[in-house]
């Protein structure tokens, strides 16, 4: 059993600035000289990168849906653990505290798993255009699920020191602590696009600027002793559930797209890459003209390529390096900016043209969980393989010659079949967590030593 003083920030909903508090909190607490975990609940991988600059270290998500909520413990854990212990983990929410991934229940919800981490709750509020009337929020937020421990609360976007006092003053009959009043911040806005907030990866000095200066604020306007305290008081968590297989040596080489257009990613994929038996080499496509030396093997994740349509397109040796190792056999995986770099045109900028499909921008957002079943065999999954994944986009598939057959799900009653298998290539919108898909690391590494094994007795013939 392990004991990790944690802490899940959450909100009444979405827009009450508990990113921005969640952020603070962490490099505030950093630069006290602690060592900080940062955590997101759902499937966030924007959130993630502000945090990790904010922590200095990955950002890592906890998605019950997607990976099971008998994996949320032995993930935090191994989290809170990388690379060093952790004096204390914060965990970002979701949406609105109870906001869970279905009409019915809470599950997948903040609420959820800080009941499955056994941690406190402390409520970000924005307390613009209300006083007294809080204290109705606070009380039914405090009393809907006794499961839940609602520590403390934060005031966000308060106008003035008799703003607070209002507040103060309504709560206090609740009996839930004030653990910070925060006021109106406007230059402190994080710039936003069609899928949220811009990755800090894309602005990386401004970034850091604005993680830099919501320290400042927190550390001034929230109690940081009180957070540490209400963190301190968890019980213990099982260690044995957090136990992980070692990794073996390195038996095959795995590119990983990286950089500012490939930003969407979960830390654990090339940890267990590794772990499987891969050396994974980053590779940015905007930048590098080829791939890493000796690769049996790409994974491109998710981002925004249609920002960088245009450099991309003008990256023409790496695209047709690409190309060339997919026609050659080696697995090259995509998920959804992936997919789209694999497409013949994105916006009508020439693309990698792996897959004889053509690919735009939309207005339409297409976002949600999905129940997968593959279609065919793929270095991903076998046939029939079941998994839980979502969408997030706001481009489509306009043209192409290729039937759709990675995978087959029900939205709203109708049949959806999506993505491509062609050969070692699998291409799809789906995002999916490879932590809650037990085996397909290993399935990945499998089949790039495969490729390998065939270059190497080609290259000898």
């Amino acid at each position: 059993m392990v004991t990790i003083p944690r802490v899940v920030i959450a909100a009444p909903g979405s827009g009450h600035g508990k990113t921005s508090i969640a952020t603070g909190l962490l490099a505030a607490l950093r630069q006290r000289g602690l060592a900080v975990s940062p955590h997101k609940v759902g499937p966030d991988y924007i959130d993630p990168s502000y945090h990790a600059l904010a922590a200095g270290r990955a950002g890592r998500n906890l998605d019950p849906w997607l990976v099971g909520e008998e994996r949320i413990v032995p993930l935090f854990l191994h989290g809170a653990r990388l690379p060093t212990p952790a004096d204390i983990a914060v965990i970002e929410g979701v949406m609105g505290l109870f906001d869970g991934a279905g009409a019915e229940g809470d599950f997948a919800s903040t609420a959820h798993v800080a009941r499955l981490l056994d941690a406190p709750v402390v409520l970000v509020v924005d307390a613009s255009g209300v006083s007294s009337s809080v204290a109705a929020l606070i009380h039914g937020f405090l009393t809907f699920d006794p499961r839940v421990r609602l520590a403390g609360v934060i005031f966000n976007q308060v106008g003035s020191e008799y703003h607070a006092h209002l507040l103060r003053s309504a709560v206090e009959p609740v009996g839930i602590p004030v653990l910070g009043v925060v006021h109106r911040q406007d230059e402190l806005t994080v710039p936003s696009r069609h899928l949220g907030l811009v990755p800090a990866a894309e602005r990386r000095p401004e970034a850091q600027a604005a993680v830099d200066a919501l320290a400042a604020v927190v550390a001034e306007s929230v109690n940081l002793d009180a957070v540490l305290r209400i963190a301190a008081t968890v019980g213990e968590l099982s260690e044995a559930a957090a136990e992980t297989a070692p990794a073996r040596a390195p038996l095959t080489r795995i590119a990983v797209a990286a950089g500012a257009a490939f930003t969407f990613g979960y830390a654990e994929h090339p940890e267990l890459l590794t772990r499987a038996g891969a050396e994974v080499a980053g590779f940015d496509p905007l930048r590098d003209e080829t791939l890493p030396p000796e690769v049996d093997a790409v994974v491109i994740g998710g981002g925004f390529p249609e920002v960088h349509a245009p450099q991309l397109s003008a990256n023409k040796a790496l695209r047709a390096e690409i190309a060339a190792l997919a026609s050659a056999g080696a697995p090259v995986l995509a998920e959804c900016a992936g997919l789209l770099y694999l497409s013949r045109t994105l916006d009508g900028q020439r693309m990698c043209g792996v897959l004889d499909i053509d690919t735009a921008m939309t207005g339409r957002l297409v976002l949600g969980y999905r129940t997968a079943v593959a279609r065919t065999d793929s270095p991903i999954a076998a046939e029939g393989t079941r998994v839980h994944g979502h969408e997030f986009h706001r481009t489509t598939v306009r043209a192409g010659g290729t039937e759709s057959n990675a995978w087959t799900w029900s939205t709203r009653g109708e049949a959806v079949t999506e993505g491509f298998v062609r050969g070692n290539v699998h291409a799809s919108y789906l995002h999916t967590h490879w932590s809650g898909m037990p085996g397909t690391a290993e399935r990945v590494v499998a089949a790039a030593r495969q490729y390998r094994a065939a270059r190497r007795v080609g290259a000898a013939s």
